[in-house]
């Protein structure tokens, strides 16, 4: 493992006795401090990965180091360096916050710290609420008392597993926040999700899985870029007949109603030839009404990986 690397996965497989294959030799390295976003479909083996990091489910193939401990020779010092929050919101309802996470520190072995406590309860404005029964909190408040469970051990792995699913938008923002300062703190956060504003807006680094397989891993940015189309749709004055022969060696499409045409082209290209384009247009006497350019999205990149996954 580098130094660079927190989680190092080497060829992990899951094949269950039924015969079906939920993880296809995934290879990959999570950076130590940084925001990775695992998307995927329902099914597509998200939750098989993390449940192996964390020790909860056995691979059947493969090893997984995390922060310079084997999962499975050194069990119990790997699951101290992780925090894990479930989909489920499921805790002990008649216990109070408090008692909760503090039984959640001690499980790992964890001396008694209560000014740790204090300052997640805080960071999760769930101090004022640390007496009150967690079956009397509203769901949002529940899914902080995870989070505020998975870091009482002081982990410096976090894996948030579909953590906004059911979250109201105020919410979700307020996560994201709280999200950027756990790895403000040094944290290194892995979150699967299904919401693509999500990654879009938090990961530093982004891995598409499908059918058990990793068919991308790549900086955010770059597979923006990678992968991003940008499309200049120019309304016209009059319609056309049909897109002129003198632009034919263009990428165009003529609008359903024939009074626009769309120029598709590569961000990644030094030059777009918008300019030319426009000029040409000019030149053959055709008059814009308005211009309209679309930038593709994490969303359409994700349908397009998934779409073209074997």
């Amino acid at each position: 493992m580098s130094d660079a690397s927190i989680v190092t996965i080497a060829g992990v497989s899951k094949t269950y006795a039924s015969g079906f294959h939920a993880l296809k030799r995934i290879d990959l390295e999570i950076r130590r401090g940084e925001i990775f976003a695992l998307l995927g479909p329902n099914g597509a083996g998200k939750t098989t990965l993390i449940s192996i990091i964390c020790g909860i489910v056995n691979a059947t193939e493969g090893t997984v180091v995390a922060d310079g401990h084997d999962i499975v020779r050194d069990f119990r010092a790997a699951r101290a360096k992780i925090g894990l929050v479930p989909q489920e919101l499921s805790t002990d309802a008649f216990e109070t916050v408090w008692a909760t996470v503090s039984f959640s520190r001690g499980l790992f072995g964890k001396r008694p710290n209560p000014a740790h406590l204090e300052k997640v309860l805080r960071a999760l404005t769930l101090w004022d609420k640390r007496d009150s029964k967690i079956m009397t909190l509203s769901g949002g408040m529940k899914r902080r008392v995870l989070i505020a469970k998975a870091l009482s051990h002081e982990p410096t792995i976090l894996f948030l597993d579909e953590p906004t699913a059911g979250v109201d938008v105020e919410l979700r923002h307020e996560m994201w926040n709280m999200v950027r300062e756990l790895r403000e703190n040094g944290v290194t956060i892995i979150l699967t999700t299904h919401y693509i504003e999500e990654a879009q807006e938090m990961a530093d680094r982004i891995g598409v899985i499908t059918k058990g397989e990793l068919v991308v891993v790549e900086d955010k940015d770059v597979l923006m870029r990678r992968l991003g189309k940008r499309q200049l749709t120019v309304t016209l004055q009059r319609a056309l007949d049909k897109v002129p022969d003198e632009l034919g060696d263009l990428a165009l499409e003529l609008s359903s109603d024939n009074t626009a045409l769309t120029y598709t082209f590569d961000v990644q290209r030094e030059h777009t030839g918008i300019a030319p384009f426009l000029k040409r247009l000019g030149d053959l006497g055709l008059e814009l009404k308005d211009l309209h350019s679309k930038e593709s999205s994490l969303e359409d990149i994700f349908v397009s990986l998934v779409k073209g996954a074997p």
